[in-house]
């Protein structure tokens, strides 16, 4: 782990030079460990990929004293943290023709057919890297390498919400209309941020997520709304 100064209010955490579920649970750990000082003399705790960004209150404390609860978070995670795995977080995706208008391409780079590419898409168990883009937007790894896809030469200008996307082996789900580079491979009806909800945001980082696929019929019960597809 390693510590550098982000500003004159801010300190960033380096865990590893690599994503993976041991460096995104050590961010988890040590973000629980530090979350009962938000409020107090934190301000914010912004976790990413491999880092984790401690804001806090430089009128209340100071860089020295911050990189004090830091290390204090460490030892906590070696001795082994109380900080439990968090549940699965399951999410419905409806895999439609209409809805899924890049798996046709996946299925050609790889050789698998379009139920074999929906089946492996399910059977991974995801962890959420990071919160980005937009509000909600969870940067999930990793894909089977199987059905990894590099972004779009060309991004789309409109991306539907809710579409589930791929991009090299990260997947995600847009949770507002907006432009977009991944391929779309179905929608999934449940709001990924509400600014009203509590929680505002179903997956937090460090969680772990898994899709499961529903038909039609279930996609609208749900909430779902095929209509902004129409004009992709």
């Amino acid at each position: 782990m390693r510590i550098h100064v982000a500003g004159e209010n801010s300190l960033i955490v380096y865990f590893g030079e690599n994503v993976s579920n041991d460096v995104s649970l050590a961010i988890q750990h040590t973000s629980e460990y530090l979350s009962q000082f938000v409020g107090e003399t934190l301000v914010d705790l912004v976790p990413s990929y491999a880092s984790l960004l401690v804001i806090f209150d430089a009128l209340r404390t100071d860089h020295l004293h911050v990189r004090g609860l830091i290390r204090q978070a460490q030892n906590q995670a070696q001795q082994g943290s109380d900080a439990q795995d968090n549940a699965v977080v399951r999410l419905p995706v409806f895999y439609g023709e209409q809805t899924s208008p890049d798996l046709a391409a996946i299925c050609e780079k790889s050789g698998l057919t379009r139920e074999q590419a929906i089946e492996i898409h399910q059977q991974t168990l995801y962890r959420v890297y990071a919160i980005g883009f937009a509000p909600g937007f969870a940067y999930l790894g990793e894909t089977d390498e199987r059905i990894a896809m590099p972004r779009l030469a060309t991004p789309r200008k409109k991306v539907p919400k809710g579409a589930v996307a791929i991009a090299d082996r990260q997947t995600a789900v847009y949770p507002a209309v907006s432009p977009g580079g991944w391929n779309l491979i179905g929608c999934c009806p449940t709001p990924m941020f509400d600014p009203k909800g509590n929680p505002t945001m179903p997956v937090k980082a460090g969680d772990a997520v898994q899709f499961y696929a529903i038909d039609e019929a279930e996609f609208i019960a749900l909430g779902g709304d095929l209509n902004a597809w129409k004009e992709l």
